[in-house]
């Protein structure tokens, strides 16, 4: 059995503006404002680095009291999703795992259907996540991507 929580959105943009978006512009989307993210690195292939810095309106960490979401791209096909995950660092060393990340698009019609799940080690994990807010902040972030590809001003 599979532990994972995840969202769906119709975005009335085309696949290749989804995309363009969600790694052009990830900054902008990535965390529910009005947290921020920076990029720590970031390397758009299977194997890279997926190291990003979070903040808080007070430029507090994150609600699990870290300011990272370090790991590495496990998946990276261009035009359709890309995967991660926190239980390796960028340089491939185990660290204590959360998730696995996974960001997918395709086409439905003249806009794109995109999903985002989180899977999990164990179903304590999915209810932690699940209490830390899952629904409304990945919900929040897909509904930030929809306007930026969708060209609506923030």
């Amino acid at each position: 059995m599979t532990h994972e929580l995840s969202i769906d959105r119709r975005i009335d943009a085309p696949p290749e503006r989804v995309w363009d978006v969600m790694t052009g512009r990830i900054t902008e989307w990535w965390r529910p404002k009005p947290w921020t993210t920076t990029i720590g690195e970031l390397e758009w292939r299977a194997g890279g680095a997926f190291h990003l810095i979070m903040r808080g309106p007070n430029d507090e960490p994150d609600c699990q009291g870290e300011e990272s979401a370090g790991g590495v791209l496990l998946e990276f096909e261009p035009g359709r999703r890309f995967v991660f995950t926190d239980a390796l660092s960028a340089r491939w060393v185990p660290q204590t795992p959360f998730m696995v990340g996974i960001f997918e698009i395709e086409a439905e019609g003249d806009g794109t259907r995109y999903r985002a799940t989180a899977r999990h080690w164990t179903a304590e994990a999915v209810e932690e996540h699940r209490k830390m807010g899952f629904e409304q902040g990945w919900g929040a972030v897909a509904d930030q991507l929809a306007k930026l590809a969708e060209g609506v001003p923030a």
